[in-house]
């Protein structure tokens, strides 16, 4: 298992998070919400610590290419997400995140992601999702519902 802090180019970007853009943000209160009513605590500081585990991993200083290969599993806990695929590559020189291979991504919630490969490109924050030949992506997105606004109450 690897641990490092995201390079500086991921800090405030979403490595393999922004997946799908919407569906991936933390939630957003209801409008029409009472501010008197308890909500879950604020989130924890984003650490920008992402965890690859995998059977083995390589770093090529020149290319700037990291590679994960076998059983790879990523944890970002600071958008509680964990991908899973057989091989991932993070492009530094080009800010491109490459998993391919039965590619799962998982967030909290609910949301999910299936693809055979998924291109994140990190600093325009662009998702591509290939499927297999023959299959389709597949994906899972648990909506935010907002509450509409209480309406004014007519003198009587």
């Amino acid at each position: 298992m690897t641990r490092w802090p995201a390079p500086r180019s991921l800090r405030f970007a979403l490595p393999l998070g922004l997946l799908l853009l919407a569906a991936f943000s933390p939630p957003v209160p209801a409008r029409g919400q009472n501010p008197g009513v308890a909500t879950a605590p604020p989130a924890a500081a984003p650490t920008g610590l992402l965890t690859i585990e995998s059977d083995s991993q390589k770093a090529d200083n020149v290319t700037g290419v990291i590679t994960a290969i076998g059983n790879v599993r990523i944890l970002y806990p600071d958008r509680r997400l964990v991908a899973t695929s057989r091989q991932a590559q993070y492009f530094t020189n080009e800010g491109r995140i490459v998993l391919s291979g039965d590619v799962d991504v998982v967030q909290e919630g609910g949301n999910l992601l299936r693809a055979e490969r998924v291109i994140y490109m990190v600093d325009s924050e662009q998702v591509l999702a290939q499927p297999s030949n023959g299959q389709q992506v597949f994906s899972q997105l648990r909506l935010q519902e907002t509450l509409p606004a209480a309406a004014p109450s007519l003198p009587r």
